[in-house]
């Protein structure tokens, strides 16, 4: 069974020694997880899988909630994601299966996807690091204003879409493609070197780089799908 995907939580940063160098690493708790539902072109039309993390406390789980955990047979989760593959590639899970940081065997670069920092209302130069007006003669009450923002002549019709302007800083889904440093099978830990989002506790969706292996292929005659 091969799964290009996990769900996991951000726990925090430490370090370790990688053939006696010292590496700064991000830890997350990954799965184990379950494959709650498997989507085919025939039945819904496309090919894709779902994974479950976290059990979640019977009180606050819905009728229907039970009845799709029931069909996988396995606890109500919290937390459910979707891994889409291509029309002609069926997943080959098994409804149920146990997803654990193992699928990463042999894997050198992830994608690890979360939400980032929420950092409230920001200007230009903490949003966007604009430079800043003159510090010198002539400028007043305009060292850190973002300058003429409109059109001029015939196009005069407002401000230019997607103008980079003060607003709502972070909070938003970030993709960051790390370096996986070691796994620890026995304690469902993946250490990666790089720029992990969200803050500590924080959900994350951790899948093989498409970067490094691309999108889920079409495996050869007697092959398993997987992704590279």
């Amino acid at each position: 069974m091969q799964v290009p995907a996990i769900l996991g939580r951000k726990l925090g940063m430490t370090q370790v020694f990688v053939d006696g160098k010292r590496v700064t690493v991000t830890v997350i708790a990954a799965g184990p997880c379950h494959v709650t539902q498997v989507k085919t072109a025939e039945t819904d039309g496309y090919n894709a899988l779902q994974l479950g993390f976290e059990d979640k406390p019977d009180r606050l789980v819905l009728k229907p909630e039970q009845g799709h955990a029931k069909k996988a047979g396995v606890p109500a989760k919290r937390h459910h994601r979707e891994i889409r593959y291509p029309n002609d590639v069926a997943p080959d899970v098994e409804l149920g299966a146990e997803v654990k940081v193992d699928v990463f065997e042999g894997v050198k670069k992830l994608d690890v996807i979360g939400t980032s920092k929420g950092k409230g209302f920001a200007g230009v130069m903490k949003r966007w690091n604009f430079g800043g007006g003159r510090a010198s003669h002539g400028a007043s009450k305009s060292h850190r204003r973002p300058g003429g923002i409109g059109r001029a002549g015939s196009i005069s019709k407002g401000v230019f879409k997607g103008k980079k302007m003060a607003g709502h800083l972070g909070n938003e889904r970030v993709t960051e493609r790390c370096k996986l440093v070691k796994i620890d099978a026995e304690k469902n830990l993946l250490l990666v070197k790089g720029p992990v989002p969200g803050a500590n506790d924080g959900l994350l969706f951790i899948r093989r780089s498409k970067r490094e292996y691309g999108p889920i292929e079409k495996p050869a005659k007697g092959e398993t799908a997987t992704e590279g």
